[in-house]
This record gives structure tokens, sequence and C-alpha cells, in this order.
């Protein structure tokens, strides 16, 4: 297959290397574009008042393996590639592995998850990877379980355009227990911001937010009640899979403003 990889940690990241040679060893062509530097929580942002540049980069990936570091978000990466740096669209988009989790309502300011978004919205099905730990460089599994995920969709293409938001707990293969195909819940955070005075007496605020809770979503989603939470079975060691798409229109908020009666007298 042809795959686009991108990321938000940046070219450098143990992350993208890992995942972008396990491919490029599969035999699949492979084609790394990705910030020059860490841009994580950029959410879908795009570089829209200056230019975008792209430099080619050598000695860092498997030999067969096309790369470039983008100075723009994620989005611009995913975008530039699409539209300026590959011959022809890829078969699949594919972003991450991100270090720490993407799960809940942390897609919605997540690079990783972003960056994947762009390729969905440009018509291409994508997948976005996420490691569930801050501090481990153990991204093999992870990206094993993605040689094997896009195996599958070689054979078996999605049914319908999605995005897949994977998170795989960072354990060995063997502790993994299993896959579950999940619903978004809802992570909730204390944000605090860290009042600080810099070298030259001016303030500045440092966020500092942890999680405070992991709840569930709201009713009225319609959505199987059923389906297990993203935010709960990694927790059990399990592999989440969450489909998602960018539409992010309320079904449920349709209905009932439907029965509104607006007067314009």
């Amino acid at each position: 297959m042809k795959l686009l990889i991108s990321n938000d940690d940046g070219i450098f990241a143990l992350g993208i290397r890992t995942l972008a040679n396990t491919l490029a060893e599969a035999g699949h062509d492979v084609t790394v574009v990705c910030p020059d530097r860490e841009r994580s929580a950029t959410g879908h942002g795009l570089t829209l008042h200056q230019p975008i540049r792209a430099e080619i980069i050598e000695s860092v990936f498997h030999p067969a393996i096309k790369a470039w570091a983008c100075d723009g978000t994620p989005s611009d990466c995913v975008k530039l590639a699409l539209w300026a740096l590959l011959d022809s669209p890829p078969d699949l988009v594919l972003s991450g592995i991100n270090q720490g989790a993407n799960l809940g309502t942390e897609i919605l300011y997540s690079g990783t998850v972003s960056a994947a978004m762009e390729g969905v919205i440009e018509g291409i099905p994508s997948i976005a990877l996420s490691l569930t730990s801050f501090s481990s460089k153990n991204f093999q599994p992870a990206a094993i379980f993605a040689k094997n995920i896009v195996a599958q969709l070689n054979q078996t293409p999605l049914p319908d355009l999605m995005l897949l938001n994977i998170n795989v707990p960072a354990v060995e293969s063997a502790e993994i227990a299993g896959v579950l195909i999940t619903r978004q819940g809802v992570r909730r955070y204390v944000d605090v911001f860290d009042k600080r005075v810099d070298p030259r007496g001016k303030t500045y605020y440092w966020l500092t937010g942890e999680v405070q809770e992991d709840v569930e979503p709201p009713p009225g989603l319609n959505l199987n009640p059923n389906l297990p939470i993203d935010v709960h079975v990694v927790r059990k060691n399990y592999i989440s899979i969450t489909p998602l798409q960018y539409n992010l229109t309320y079904a449920n908020g349709l209905t009932e403003l439907s029965k509104w009666k607006f007067d314009f007298s």
C-alpha cells in the first residue's frame, strides 16, 4: 500500500521512526511528512499568514522512505503532502505513534488525531496511533499492531470513510489483553495555570492541567450504551479502536431544534 505518515511529536520522534520503519520493512511504499519540531496539542490549526517550508530529510528513516520536515502544524503537513509533495494520493494516512494517549475529549486538541483527520477530509481513510504513556519508549507493540491493521485493510478496506483512533497500552505484546471497538469517552481536566515571572520581570503563565476524572459520555448520542469506552478499556490493557468522523452535527439536537417556532416579527 502507498502510505503517508505524519505526527505531532516531530521528525525525530522515536514513535514515528518505529512506525514508518516497521511499515517500510513490511514492503509498503512509505512517505513521511511531519513537523520539524514538536507540535503537540495544536488541534486542527492551519498556517495561513506565513509561508510553509518543507525540507527533505535523509539518514533518519529506512532507506526506502521518502521524508520531509515541515515547519507547519500536523494538519499543514498532511495537506502539503497531499497537494504538493506526493505525485499521487496515498491509500492510507497514518499519524503517530504519539507519545501519550489520545482518549476521550483529548482528541479535540490532539495534533495526532487532527493530522489523520486531514486525510479523511481529503477522502482518504486514516489511522491515528497513540501509546498510552508519556515515558515509555517501547513503541514496537503498537507498530506491530499497526502493521497488522494495515495488512487487514489492504485485504478488506473500511466500509465507509472514517478515522480509526487507536490507543495502545504501554505494555509488552504478551500483556495486551485484546482489542476492543470503543466509543469516545469524556476526560475532564483540572486546568491550572502556573503564574511565573521571566528574567525581565514579565509575567507569564504555564498550563499544567492534570486529568481529574474519566466519565461517561452524555446521553442521547445515538450510540449503543453497551459499547465500552476508550478511557476505560486501556486501563485493563486492551487496545482501543474508536471510529471517528469530522461531521460534528448533533443528531439529537436536530430533532429537538426542529420543534422550535421562530418569530421574525
